[in-house]
């Protein structure tokens, strides 16, 4: 059993506290559609390359009639990084041990029309201590009101902590959520940030406002697009554009490598891949 200390435990509960009200907010827009979908919560354990209790986390898989495919997972691991991985870990370059806690949530939509959605926010220590994370809107058919209300509510999130906030996170999203060889975004971005360190209380604040404007901003779009009418061509666009998302988890996300690095879930992480894609 991991001992965590008080901004540990803090971090840890919000996660867990913000897994919970998206999943009842995400099984609520399944009963409107008429679908008795529900998360299926699978729990798993990590044994650190010490030997030791390494933490572990909880699965959650909801596979419904707007939701194709949506999980949400918690996780709170520490221990050790092995190898040279420590050296690409900020302030684990001298002493490789970890504590991260945090939630990850990707969704698959059933209908095109509906934009896939990604948000990650966790808290990490090393020998510095931080938050990082963020949410990015993927849409197969883009529309400029989804696009423009998902960065609008971001915005107000952000401008309530710092001015600067917004206009460095957005940027940020922009040059992460790259595809270098298809020279493409993978969608119409968010925020990204990393590294966000010294005031707790403060970065603290911050992260939990990223998770719940999260929570105000995509279930909208969702409803907002989930009765729409479409075609063959329409999943077409759908298929293709979610095998480049997977080309850009596999191949260059962080928090994929983060958790194959650390002995995690296999499931877990690779739940963000959707269940049918083509490649063209």
């Amino acid at each position: 059993m991991m001992t965590l200390d008080t901004e540990q435990a803090a971090a840890r509960a919000w996660f867990e506290e913000l897994r919970d009200l998206i999943c009842a907010e995400f099984e609520a827009i399944e009963r409107e559609a008429g679908s008795d979908a529900r998360f299926d919560y699978t729990p798993w354990d990590r044994i650190d390359p010490a030997g030791l209790p390494g933490g572990g986390g909880v699965r959650g898989v909801m596979k419904g009639r707007v939701f194709e495919k949506v999980g949400v997972n918690v996780s709170t691991v520490g221990g050790t990084f092995e190898g040279d991985f420590a050296r690409t870990i900020h302030g684990a370059g001298d002493d490789p041990r970890f504590f991260a806690t945090g939630i990850s949530l990707v969704a698959h939509m059933a209908n095109p029309h509906v934009p896939a959605v990604h948000m990650n926010t966790r808290f990490l220590v090393t020998t510095k201590r931080w938050f990082g994370g963020g949410a990015d809107l993927n849409p197969p058919l883009p529309i400029a009101e989804d696009t423009e209300d998902f960065h609008a509510t971001l915005a107000r999130a952000c401008d309530a902590h710092h001015p600067d906030h917004y206009p460095r996170f957005r940027k940020w999203a922009d040059d992460y959520f790259y595809i270098p060889h298809r020279k493409v975004h993978r969608g119409v971005g968010g925020i990204f940030y990393d590294h966000l360190e010294g005031d707790f209380a403060a970065n603290f604040a911050f992260t939990q406002d990223v998770g719940r404007a999260f929570l105000d901003a995509y279930p909208r779009i969702v409803r907002r697009r989930m009765d729409m009418a479409f075609g063959d061509a329409d999943m077409a666009q759908q298929r293709a554009w979610r095998g480049r998302y997977a080309e850009f988890n596999l191949v260059y996300d962080r928090g994929t490598l983060f958790g194959l690095k650390t002995g995690g879930n296999i499931d877990a992480i690779l739940m963000s891949l959707p269940p049918v894609a083509t490649w063209e």
